[in-house]
């Protein structure tokens, strides 16, 4: 079998994963009852999980691009810009189900907000980490 096909595949099967577990994520988010102000639902703990890999995205995608720029270290930070673009993917696609699956608004439970903050700041890790793999790449 050629590396191609195999890679194939394997996109192929994880993109039959994400689309049969999005509706069951979805319903996991879903909270039946407005709850208290200090109470860790479902959609609030899945918004912080999407906004601290978000963060650790922007991190690392931040010093990958200093790394690449020759400020820090001898590296080329190519490996640094991938993590970033993982974790800023992540964080985004959790921050992107966690607002689909809200019912309600702020305040109520579901973690509307996070979830905006982690779209955000798993963009912003993405963007990072894209521009330090770009800067690595054209300098090697």
């Amino acid at each position: 079998m050629s590396v191609r096909f195999v890679l194939a595949v394997a996109g192929a099967a994880l993109l039959g994963v994400f689309e049969l577990a999005t509706p069951a994520a979805a319903h996991v988010l879903v909270q039946p009852d407005p709850v208290s102000a200090y109470a860790l639902t479902s959609g609030r703990l899945w918004s912080a999980v999407g906004a601290l890999l978000g963060l650790v995205g922007v991190v690392i995608g931040g010093l990958a691009l200093a790394r690449s720029a020759g400020r820090i270290g001898t590296g080329t930070g190519g490996r640094g810009a991938v993590v970033a673009l993982v974790a800023g993917l992540a964080g985004a696609v959790i921050g992107a189900l966690v607002v689909a699956a809200a019912d309600g608004g702020p305040g109520t439970g579901y973690g509307i907000v996070g979830g905006y903050v982690a779209l955000v700041v798993g963009l912003i890790a993405m963007v990072l980490g894209g521009l330090a793999l770009a800067r690595s790449r054209r300098t090697s």
